[in-house]
C-alpha cells in the first residue's frame, strides 16, 4: 500500500525478542484502556478519575491489594494449567472442572478424617494441609488424565473432552453440597461445610502461603521448558508431533503427561480459592464466576506466549483489574458487569495484538527514478 511517497507493507517476523513482545503488550494495554474509557464517558464519568480509583484500590489499598493477590494466585495457577499442554500444541479448556475436582478431594480429606464439620482436630494442621494439597493435585490430575489419555490413544479432540468434563464436575459438586449431600453446609446453604478455624491457611506477608507455591511453580516450569529433556520433548511435540514421533518421542506419553501436570496445578488453584483465601474456606456453587475466571488463564497464557515467568505480571494485572472493576462498579453506581466488560476489552485487544507478534509494519520511502532520454535526429 502506498501513502504519498512511502510504501507500507506487512512483513513476517523472523524472530521476536522478549523485550519487543513486552512493548507490544504494553501498547495493547494502553489501547484497551483508552477504548474502554469511552464507556465511562458515555456514563458521564471522567475516565481518568475512574481509572485512578481502579488502580489505587487494586494495587495500593490495604483492603483491595490482598483481594488482588488472592485473585492473582488463582489466575496464575490456572495459567500454568493451560500453558503446560499449550506448549505441547494442546488446549486445556478444562481448568474449571479440574479445579472443582481438586476442591472436592481437598475437602474430602476432612470428610474422611471426620473433622469436616467439627471445629477442632487432634491431627497437626501441617499434616492436614499437606494431605489437602496432595488430594487436590491427584484428583485434578486424574481428571486431566482422561483428556490426555483419549488424545494420546485415540486422537480425540481434547477441547471437546475437557469441556464435557467441566459440566460433569459441576454436577458432581452440586450433588456433594446439596441438601442431604456428604459435604452439605450445616446451615442448609447451597455451599459446602466450612473449614474449621484451626485449619485456616497460614498467611505470609498477609497472603495465603499458596502465593509461594505459585511463584515457585513458575520458576520450576521455566526451568523445565528451558533446561530439561522433558521440556524439550514437550516443545518438540508442540512444534511437530509427527517429526517428534519420528525422533522417538511418544505421541501417547506427552499428551497424557501434560494434561496430568496441568490438571494437578488446576487442582491447586481450586484448593487455593476454596481452602486458603481468607473469608471463603468453603466450596461455593458459583460455577459461572469461577468458571469464567479460570478461562482468563487461557488469555494470560496466550499473552505471555506460554512463558511461565512472563505470565506472572500478566496474571497480576488481570487480577487487579477484575477486583478494581468490581469496586468501581459499586463506587460509581455503574451497571453490573463492568469488571467483565473491562477484562473483555483488554482480552480482545491483547489477543488482537498477537498479530504483531507474527508480522511487523514496514515503511519504505519510494525513490523517484529519473533517466535521460536521447533524441534521434
Amino acid at each position: 500500500m502506498r501513502a504519498g511517497s512511502y510504501e507500507i507493507k506487512l512483513v513476517k517476523r523472523i524472530s521476536l525478542t522478549n523485550l519487543r513482545a513486552l512493548m507490544l503488550s504494553v501498547i495493547a494495554g494502553v489501547v484497551a484502556l483508552f477504548a474502554f474509557g469511552f464507556v465511562f464517558v458515555a456514563a458521564g464519568i471522567d475516565p481518568f478519575m475512574a481509572y485512578q480509583k481502579i488502580f489505587s484500590f487494586s494495587f495500593f489499598n490495604d483492603f483491595g491489594l490482598p483481594l488482588t493477590i488472592n485473585r492473582f494466585i488463582f489466575l496464575l495457577l490456572c495459567t500454568y494449567a493451560f500453558i503446560i499442554p499449550f506448549r505441547a500444541g494442546l488446549w486445556n479448556i478444562g481448568m474449571p472442572g479440574q479445579l472443582y475436582a481438586g476442591s472436592l478431594a481437598a475437602f474430602g480429606v476432612l470428610h474422611v478424617l471426620d473433622i469436616g464439620k467439627s471445629t477442632t482436630s487432634h491431627m497437626s494442621p501441617l499434616i492436614i494441609w499437606g494431605l489437602m494439597l496432595a488430594a487436590a493435585a491427584v484428583a485434578a490430575a486424574a481428571t486431566g488424565a482422561i483428556a490426555g489419555f483419549l488424545k494420546g490413544k485415540y486422537d480425540i479432540n481434547e477441547i471437546v473432552v475437557t469441556m464435557m468434563l467441566n459440566y460433569m464436575a459441576y454436577w458432581l459438586v452440586s450433588y456433594m453440597i446439596k441438601e442431604g449431600g456428604p459435604f452439605m453446609n450445616p446451615g442448609g446453604r447451597g455451599e459446602s461445610f466450612e473449614l474449621p478455624s484451626s485449619l485456616h491457611a497460614p498467611l505470609i506477608w498477609g497472603s495465603p502461603y499458596t502465593l509461594l507455591i505459585a511463584l515457585a511453580l513458575g520458576l520450576m516450569l521455566f526451568h523445565m521448558f528451558a533446561k530439561t529433556k522433558l521440556g524439550y520433548e514437550i516443545r518438540a511435540y508442540g512444534q511437530n508431533p509427527a517429526a517428534a514421533s519420528y525422533a522417538g518421542i511418544s505421541r501417547f506419553r506427552i499428551p497424557l503427561l501434560v494434561f496430568i501436570l496441568g490438571g494437578a496445578i488446576a487442582g491447586l488453584a481450586g484448593y487455593h480459592y476454596f481452602g486458603a483465601v481468607p473469608g471463603v474456606y468453603k466450596i461455593a456453587r458459583n460455577y459461572g464466576f469461577f468458571g469464567d475466571l479460570a478461562f482468563y488463564g487461557i488469555i494470560c497464557g496466550l499473552i505471555s506466549r506460554g512463558n511461565p515467568l512472563a505470565s506472572i505480571p500478566v496474571a497480576f494485572l488481570f487480577g487487579g483489574l477484575s477486583v478494581g472493576g468490581r469496586y468501581v462498579q459499586g463506587e460509581l453506581g455503574m451497571s453490573f458487569g463492568l469488571d467483565y466488560a473491562l477484562l473483555g476489552v483488554l482480552m480482545i485487544t491483547l489477543v488482537a495484538f498477537q498479530f504483531f507478534y507474527q508480522y511487523q509494519i514496514v515503511t519504505t520511502r519510494i525513490r523517484k527514478e529519473t533517466s535521460d532520454v536521447g533524441i534521434l535526429h
